[in-house]
């Protein structure tokens, strides 16, 4: 079965794109560029050309641009050609050559796919690339010495969001006999010679060096991508079945029992729920320990706007901003606290300015015996409190009795929290353990507001 043959029937059985699509091809110049393009013209398929100049090889970058735009005049399609001040972007953001190029790239090729919906010519679906079998394996080894997870070890994925890849399947060899067979011309790219790049290291050094012990070692390993991959999508469906279990919804909030968390013993489990959300796996060991710490005690995600709040027995993934929040961690030095049916003013007073309050929309306490951080939620059956004057513990639920709430009211009603005391039954009693005495010094206000 000839490369031609091989490729149609790929594309076809992987569902990569079909015959009526328009494409972007991604067109280096180099042999696996020039024969995808190739391949797609005896397909039958429609497509253009997209050509980045990074401006990095002086004449060659040059001469490889005219190479392409001649490639478009001998396929009689359009070529796009941007150019692009690589060096420029590598000083601003930091990053390494390769990746500042990827970067650009793949942003470009976006922009042209998602650019002028309504014009007479339609977009391109998708960005068409040639990594081959070659590049998987480079990447499958450069991704486990750099230190990856299963879905690294799967390689360069066939397809992602809009981009495809027909030639994973075909060694290099392949397509540098098929360019022969066909009297096709390329470009040579001098940097590829070169192994100051990881990925020549790897293709000119390593790989070769791994051959003499082991002569199938480029076979076998992208037979381990196969298996990796298989083996992800068990793992995938194990994590979800563990996630459904653990994680239990209520509202914008994840809770998650710490007892039921740790019993697995397993940093992975931890790492894959708390990654949703924006932890990084250098944050797990942080997880196990805020396990063990106190109430209100809190992680921030690395990435996004989330927290891991320590409340009781409970992990809470909570929106760091989130007015529908059940759970609210309150740090010291905070003025106002909002959720979603209420303000807080924090203030604090010295005992000398302070005249006695009676509104049930204040608080005042003993700012001495207030130790943050605190937690503002909503109630819950077994919370209990010494309300003010009295000596007794009584249950929230009974207190409520006696204060003739109805349901309704009730499920509106929050706490505020310290260490597991209930210090405020929000608009309704203070704890007497924290109320202000003949040794109070300093008064911590609480002003409620509606929301």
């Amino acid at each position: 079965m000839n490369l031609l043959h091989k490729f149609k029937e790929f594309v076809q059985q992987n569902g990569l794109f079909h015959p009526k699509d328009k494409l972007l091809l991604a067109v280096s110049g180099g042999v696996d560029s020039v024969v995808l393009c190739e391949l797609c013209k005896q397909a039958g398929y429609d497509f253009v050309i997209a050509h980045c100049n990074f401006q990095l090889r002086g004449d060659e970058s040059e001469r490889d641009e005219k190479y392409v735009r001649n490639l478009g005049m001998k396929y009689h399609i359009d070529v796009l050609v941007k150019k692009f001040d690589t060096e420029k972007y590598v000083a601003e953001t930091g990053k390494g050559i390769q990746e500042a190029a990827r970067d650009l790239r793949y942003e470009w090729f976006n922009e042209i796919l998602l650019a002028n919906p309504k014009s007479e010519k339609p977009n391109p679906k998708f960005i068409v690339t040639a990594h081959h079998a070659d590049d998987n394996i480079e990447t499958l080894l450069m991704n486990f010495f750099r230190g990856t997870g299963l879905t690294g070890l799967q390689g360069i994925p066939l397809a992602s969001f809009l981009v495809r890849r027909p030639l994973l399947p075909f060694w290099k060899e392949e397509l540098i006999e098929f360019a022969k067979e066909n009297n096709l011309e390329f470009a040579e790219d001098s940097s590829n010679q070169s192994t100051k790049y990881t990925r020549n290291y790897f293709r000119k050094e390593i790989i070769p060096l791994i051959a003499k012990a082991y002569p199938q070692v480029k076979e076998n390993l992208r037979a381990n991508i196969d298996r990796f991959k298989a083996t992800r999508e068990l793992y995938s469906l194990l994590v979800a079945q563990l996630k459904k279990k653990l994680c239990k919804v209520k509202n914008d909030e994840v809770h998650i029992p710490i007892r039921q968390l740790m019993s697995y013993k397993n940093k992975t489990l931890i790492f894959e729920i708390i990654a949703d959300y924006g932890f990084t796996e250098k944050q797990v060991d942080e997880v196990i320990k805020l396990a063990d710490s106190e109430s209100g005690k809190f992680i921030q995600s690395s990435n996004a706007p989330f927290r891991i709040i320590k409340f009781r027995n409970w992990l809470i993934i909570s929106g760091s901003k989130s007015e529908n929040a059940e759970t609210i961690v309150i740090e010291e030095g905070t003025h106002n606290v909002q959720s979603s049916m209420f303000n807080i003013q924090f203030s604090r007073l010295s005992t000398s300015n302070f005249n006695a309050q009676t509104s049930n929309l204040i608080a005042c306490l003993d700012a001495g015996e207030i130790k943050f951080p605190l937690i503002l939620r909503k109630w819950k059956e077994g919370d209990y409190f010494y309300p003010l004057g009295m000596k007794k513990k009584k249950k929230l639920a009974r207190f409520f009795i006696d204060q003739k709430l109805s349901k309704t009211n009730k499920e509106k009603i929050w706490v505020l929290e310290m260490n597991k005391k209930i210090i405020w039954v929000v608009g309704l009693r203070i704890d007497d353990r924290f109320k202000i005495t003949v040794k109070t010094k300093n008064i911590l206000k609480l002003s409620l507001e509606a929301g």
